[in-house]
């Protein structure tokens, strides 16, 4: 019989807030998080707004000598796993230490770290550069400094495969304990890359949004006056349990992992295939994996990027795995309110739709005012909706062309 995975703890840092509810709840409202950038002068750039996380204290989360030691997205990681491993009421004791694990994706890791100790190289010479930069910078630290704090045994590892990496650490981890590899997984993503290199490359490539005068509309997933996307910062982190032993500590249930898929588009480094063929079969194996039809599936948190390419053959998928359902069927990009976290947006994505589940609301595609013809479908507009949802996908696809998703069932036992 294959085991259960359950959803216990969800942890959200986002521009639209810092913790799990203050960002679920900024989310319903349909609060932008997009504001012009502060963490560097924007003077020369195209693009110079940003869904930055406001007023985060890493002080609140990591040990004053410690946060020295580490980027920013590892810090946004260890806030975020504290929220969640606070909405679990979980304890990681040494009799199932060694059963617990860790898996933190990111597309880039520490780039402000790189670029500021970069800076003291050219500046200074080679001994000007910090004997933390390595540690503070790589991918799996997240993941490593997790694992430490909490004490947490188990598998460890670490993702980097672009827009998708968080939702591949969710999957993984959920397989990991669906074949008895573990029983319990702290998973996720974050990422911190709203740095001079990170928005002048992506504005480089003419992906980001120049909606400069307007930040609050500039993500805007569907709408026909979408100009690019909207670069974000922050951390989703989720408690996957196996089900018994969830319900032998008597831990909060969210919502049930029954799914996951992959695919590769094997195409373009940066652009979708014309026919969405990646992105068709990422789902139709997502679905099979837990043996659900299309027609089952009430809610999809959509990977939504604002981008002219993504979101009309984001909407050509889902046509062709969901056939006459997906007129049926409401789908929203929280990114129109989060900007895009880049590789940590499938973990935080994750967490909201686990908690979509648990609320029995879908949060809306905000800024949706102009609807493109190639974008028809219900994108749950403006506004939060309440509704039965017992089946709910989540998307992410990435540069190179690699494609995850994952179906979450609400939890009833």
């Amino acid at each position: 019989m294959t085991r259960r995975v359950v959803v216990t703890g969800v942890g959200l840092v986002s521009a639209v807030g810092i913790g799990t509810e203050e960002t679920w709840q900024s989310l319903l409202a349909g609060r932008s998080g997009v504001a012009p950038i502060t963490h560097f002068d924007t003077a020369g750039f195209a693009s110079t707004i940003a869904a930055e996380v406001k007023g985060f204290d890493p002080f609140l989360y990591v040990e004053k000598k410690e946060v020295k030691k580490m980027g920013l997205f590892i810090q946004f990681a260890l806030a975020a796993t504290q929220f969640a491993m606070e909405q679990a009421r979980l304890k990681i004791t040494p009799e199932f230490a060694d059963r617990t694990g860790v898996y933190i994706g990111s597309g880039i890791g520490g780039f402000d770290v790189i670029e500021r100790e970069h800076t003291a190289l050219m500046n200074g010479g080679p001994r000007k550069i910090s004997p933390f930069f390595i540690p503070a910078a790589i991918v799996n630290l997240a993941a490593g400094f997790v694992s430490i704090r909490w004490g947490a045994r188990g598998p460890n590892s670490a993702t980097c495969t672009a827009c998708s990496s968080s939702t591949h650490a969710v999957g993984d981890s959920f397989k990991l304990i669906q074949r008895c590899a573990a029983d319990v997984m702290i998973c996720g993503g974050a990422e911190a890359a709203i740095t001079p290199m990170g928005v002048g490359g992506f504005a480089a490539m003419r992906a980001l949004s120049t909606r400069n005068h307007e930040p609050t509309k500039a993500s805007r997933p569907f709408d026909r006056e979408r100009d690019g996307f909207v670069i974000g910062e922050g951390s989703g982190i989720v408690i996957l349990e196996e089900l018994g032993l969830a319900l032998k500590r008597g831990a909060p249930i969210l919502a049930e992992v029954v799914g996951y898929g992959m695919s590769g588009d094997a195409f373009h480094i940066t652009a979708p295939a014309e026919d969405a063929d990646g992105a068709v079969r990422v789902m139709q194996s997502t679905l099979a994996d837990a043996s659900v039809s299309p027609d089952e599936v009430q809610y999809i948190n959509a990977h939504g990027t604002s981008t002219p390419f993504n979101d009309k053959l984001e909407t050509l998928a889902i046509k062709k795995v969901f056939g006459e359902h997906a007129s049926k069927l409401p789908i929203s990009s929280t990114k129109s309110m989060t900007g895009h976290l880049l590789g940590g947006a499938g973990g935080l994505e994750a967490g909201i739709t686990a908690l979509a589940l648990r609320d029995q609301i879908m949060p809306p595609t905000i800024n949706l005012e102009n609807p493109d013809p190639d974008c028809d479908l219900d994108y749950v507009p403006n506004q939060s909706r309440k509704g039965e949802v017992e089946y709910a996908l989540s998307n992410s696809f990435g540069f190179g062309g690699t494609n995850a998703a994952l179906l979450f069932k609400r939890y009833q036992g």
